[in-house]
């Protein structure tokens, strides 16, 4: 089967699938199972990933621009280089993810849990968004963002049990 023909992969089950590379562009991966998946460079634009797990995943250098993530499992995925643009990631689980030189231009990450994240050389990350999120507890951001959301936001960066 040619995995980039077949656009309803909802609830499927690609836990460590290889699909660095793949066309996936248009597919429906609602609650898809994708856990250490290995998506490098894949064209995932504007799909359909609400409550996915891609926990652990490979997603470097992924195009995720306008893709619905809403609530998805990003648990210590890899989205180094990632085209984020216009993504909804609320309420997604980034913990431990790394987003070193994500673009996140217009990224929606309201009620995001960052805890411990990889955020420092981000692209087009702004205050406003960060003001948004669960928590930014561990996370690694540019200094002078982190300085200043202390500053204004000092709960972001206390410890909780999320």
């Amino acid at each position: 089967m040619d995995i980039s023909e077949r656009k309803d992969l909802q609830e499927a089950d690609l836990i460590e699938a290889n699909l660095q590379g793949a066309n996936l562009q248009g597919a429906n991966l609602i609650e898809a199972h994708l856990e250490g998946a290995i998506l490098t460079g894949a064209n995932l634009r504007g799909d359909n990933l609400r409550g996915a797990n891609l926990e652990g995943a490979n997603l470097e250098w992924v195009h995720l621009g306008g893709a619905n993530l809403k609530e998805a499992n990003l648990q210590g995925a890899g989205l180094y280089g990632a085209d984020l643009q216009g993504a909804n990631l609320q309420g997604a689980n980034l913990q431990g993810a790394n987003l070193q030189g994500a673009n996140l231009y217009r990224t929606d990450i309201q009620e995001a849990n960052l805890k411990g994240a990889h955020l420092e050389g981000a692209k087009n990350l702004s205050f406003s968004q960060l003001s948004k999120v669960k928590t930014l507890y561990a996370t690694i951001l540019d200094e002078e963002l982190l300085i200043s959301l202390k500053e204004k936001y000092p709960t972001l960066s206390e410890k909780s049990d999320k």
